[in-house]
């Protein structure tokens, strides 16, 4: 193979990315030197050590930004010589899944999380000031092992990394590819010839939530190094309590970001996928959503020290296995250990020892400052409050990592039996699993966000505090009765509990914005409105999940339907053939129409609300669910969904004919093989019959038809039909022609597809004033169908309101902190 000339290969973009990559890792490698040698250096006037660590540090960012254009190029172009461009890509995908294909494999995401944490590198290089050597240190070293990630070369008989630049021909062998055209070795100069086309997207990311979803996601995973940087510099410095003021912001922004992403994530699987909600507890969602939450508990208990002194090692210690999760969460995801348990993982690439010293290195680097500083560390030996909002922030902290304990511990039970040689079994019923442990926890959560607003730091009179807190008990017992009521969710316990601890969490906090209706701007209203968003957000989640029903109830479960067997809870699934509306519970809905969009066929499904007394439509509205067949996949449904201010209906396709067996199956049969026998029917003008789709009417005789390429010759005589069917007040037409030509009878049928009925305008019976008419209809198994599933969800826009409402939280306490920092 090394002496074969290859034909058409485009090799010059692929070695300049390549170049790219050494010189980013080279570039990281050198910046971490030198700036951990600037933090060495005793003569602090002395920057040439920082200058040095700042150059090879902008020559990372510049590598990185060279090997994202380069890349972007060759997927634009579908240069299919390279074996990531041909996996992830392909000629029919729109720019902007183009985009999405960019990151879809593991080298694309790890280059998308290098550049984000290359950018916030250059942010901290200009606002760090003194803290920049220590907290670059750190960062251009997390940049070592991303960019490490993405060489793809060999060293000693071991493979460093994946290159996305790496050839189509050295990844696959072709003669096991295609051994038909590659028994013959003189095709292999010319292999470019035979790849058509790319594999294209996964079907599952051909969504527009996955062109934002990554790159928010990645930036979230990028900004927790920033805490952990700060951290590490306070304890290598020696600068204990200094960090807190710097690090806030960068904390807060991080919890935002990661949080808009896994929220992100949510959006898309409800819109995309059809398992029938926003959160699956799929083990990649957990390794996500940990260290978000880890570090929302170390923010707060980082707040306390802020303000007491207290609890400095729990606030250092959560910052650091915030970021340590991140990249245990990357070692999960992509080392192919989920394989069995997650639908969102990666397989293994070859990396699984690379991605365990990743998260060695910084779990050491951790360790080590934290021990050698123990003696030093700023430990109150003084007992805090119990009456204090420190002491209920630093409980409310451990409550939040004893939940992700128990997520994290679940899991991890692959890793436990690789590991340990152990057979535990993850728990079948996931989603009643997590939500039967992680209830509780979010009662505690959002009862002491609740009242602690009502305490203040260090001491707190406690007749002040329940006189306090006694109307917020009473008003939120009143409304969670109110709201009970209203959403019926009276025959669970727990489900009462946590919207109880929800709506006092939400009316305790409201009562710090009050202030605001009189120009007064309490200074916790960032946090306050954090805390609304968080509460609105679970309360949304409970409602949806609680309460969420199929609609679409199957009463003819006893009728046989082709592949119906395949659709999951055959009961809660409705079959409807095209154009036969059928009734389903205040809706009649209609199968109108599919069309293919290759590879999608969308399905147009209308849905009316009927007043039962007057027979007046009250509400019509279509969906357009689509499915995909997917040679490797099966059958890919994405659903589509009807909005309400208090509700959706949320509808995806469980079963479809296959399109392409069915038009092999009618390739060389007669039309009217079709159809079963037909009715021969005497009819005249204003006639009326009942077929299994509509009723059809007949309207008139037309005796001057314009029929394309019909010639007549005199004598000749033409007479057309002209036919009315109505479905649920559509309106279908049909026009058949009778034709007498010399001494010959013709007759021309004409269809209408969507109904399944054809016609024939066969003979004219003058004496009687009447016609002959065939009519011809499908079987009820030839009829285009298909198979569908509505589910309602209930005030589900608060689980959206309150995303919305938490980052507008978030934002307010960003800019608040960083304007403590800036007036220091």
């Amino acid at each position: 193979m090394d002496s074969v000339k290859f034909i058409g290969e485009s090799l010059l973009p692929g070695q300049i990315g390549q170049l790219f990559i050494v010189l980013a890792f080279v570039g990281s490698l050198l910046s971490t030197i030198a700036y951990f040698f600037g933090v060495k250096n005793q003569n602090k006037q002395d920057l040439s050590w920082t200058k040095i660590g700042r150059a090879g540090f902008l020559i990372n960012v510049a590598s990185i930004i060279g090997i994202g254009v380069t890349l972007f190029y060759l997927i634009l172009n579908q240069k299919n010589e390279y074996y990531y461009v041909y996996d992830h890509s392909s000629k029919a995908l729109p720019i902007y899944y183009i985009i999405s294909a960019f990151w879809e494999g593991q080298e694309g995401s790890f280059w998308l999380w290098a550049f984000w944490q290359s950018l916030l590198g250059v942010i901290l290089i200009w606002r760090a000031k003194t803290w920049e050597n220590g907290v670059m240190t750190v960062i251009a070293f997390s940049q070592v092992f991303l960019t490490s990630m993405l060489l793809g070369v060999e060293i000693f008989g071991e493979r460093i990394g994946s290159s996305p630049f790496i050839l189509f021909r050295e990844v696959i062998n072709l003669k096991e590819w295609a051994p038909v055209v590659f028994n013959d070795p003189s095709n292999y100069a010319n292999y470019l010839k035979f790849i058509t086309d790319g594999q294209g997207l996964n079907p599952l990311l051909q969504n527009y939530w996955m062109v934002i979803h990554p790159p928010t996601l990645f930036l979230g995973f990028a900004s927790m190094v920033v805490p952990f940087a700060y951290g590490i510099a306070a304890l290598w410095e020696r600068r204990y309590k200094e960090w807190i003021k710097p690090v806030l912001p960068w904390a807060l922004f991080a919890v935002m970001i990661l949080g808009a992403g896994i929220i992100m994530g949510s959006f898309w699987a409800y819109e995309a996928l059809n398992f029938g909600g926003f959160w699956a507890w799929d083990p990649v969602e957990n390794a996500s959503i940990i260290p978000w939450l880890t570090l929302i508990a170390g923010v707060h208990v980082m707040i306390a020290f802020k303000n007491t002194g207290h609890a400095y090692f729990t606030a250092i210690a959560l910052v650091f296995i915030s970021f340590i999760l991140v990249l245990y969460a990357s070692f999960l995801t992509r080392s192919g250990i989920l394989g069995d348990t997650s639908v969102h993982s990666f397989t293994d690439m070859g990396m699984f020892g690379h991605l365990i010293l990743y998260n060695v290195a910084f779990l050491v680097i951790a360790i080590y400052f934290i021990a050698t500083r123990w003696k030093e560390l700023p430990i109150t030996q003084k007992d805090e409050e119990t009456y204090s909002r420190e002491f209920w922030m630093f409980i409310g902290a451990l409550v939040l990592t004893v939940a992700c304990l128990q997520v994290i511990f679940t899991t991890s039970v692959p890793v436990f039996n690789k590991a340990f040689g152990t057979t535990f079994t993850p728990p079948v019923d996931v989603i009643k699993y997590y939500n039967k442990w992680q209830a509780p926890f979010a009662v505690l959560v959002t009862l002491v966000s609740g009242f602690s607003q009502f305490l203040k730091y260090k001491r707190t009179d406690p007749r002040k505090f329940y006189s306090s807190l006694i109307s917020s008990i009473v008003f939120a017992l009143v409304i969670t009765g109110g709201f009970v009521y209203l959403t019926e969710i009276y025959s669970n316990l727990m489900y009462i509990i946590l919207t109880f601890s929800c709506v006092f969490a939400i009316l305790s906090n409201a009562r710090l914005l009050t202030g605001a209706f009189a120009g007064k701007i309490n200074k916790l209203a960032g946090s306050a409105v954090a805390h609304i968003g968080f509460a609105l957000l679970l309360l949304g989640a409970l409602v949806a999940a609680a309460t969420s029903n199929p609609i679409s109830i199957n009463e003819e479960k006893d009728i046989p339907v082709r592949d119906f067997e395949k659709a999951a809870d055959p009961g809660e699934n409705i079959m409807l053939f095209k154009n036969e509306p059928k009734k389903m519970g205040k809706y009649t809905v209609t199968y109108i129409s599919d069309t293919t969009i290759a590879p999608n066929t969308f399905y147009k499904l209308n849905f009316k609300r009927i007043d039962e007394k007057t027979g007046k439509v009250k509400e019509d509205f279509e969906l357009n669910p689509s499915i995909q067949a997917n040679e490797s996949m099966g059958l890919i449904a994405s659903p589509d969904t009807k909005h309400y201010l208090t509700s959706d209906i949320y509808t995806h396709i469980t079963s479809a004919p296959d399109k392409k067996e069915e038009h092999a199956e009618h390739e060389g049969h007669s039309e009217e093989e079709n159809y079963k026998v037909p009715r021969i029917l005497n009819l005249a003008v204003g006639d009326t019959l009942h077929t299994s789709s509509g009723v059809l009417t007949v309207k008139a005789m037309n005796t001057a038809p314009v029929v394309k390429d019909l010639k007549l010759a005199p004598g000749d005589l033409a007479v057309s039909l002209t036919l009315e069917v109505n479905v649920s007040g559509k309106i279908y037409n049909a026009e058949p022609l009778f034709l007498v030509k010399g001494n010959n009878i013709f007759d021309f049928a004409r269809n209408i597809e969507e109904l399944g009925l054809r016609f024939r305008f066969t003979k004219i019976i003058p004496e009687q004033d009447k016609v002959e008419l065939q009519v011809y209809e499908k079987p009820q198994q030839s009829k285009d169908w298909v198979v569908f599933k509505s589910i309602e969800f209930p005030y589900i826009n608060l689980y959206w309101i309150g995303t919305i409402v938490m980052v507008i939280g978030f934002i307010m306490s960003i800019l608040r902190r960083r304007k403590e920092v800036t007036t220091k």
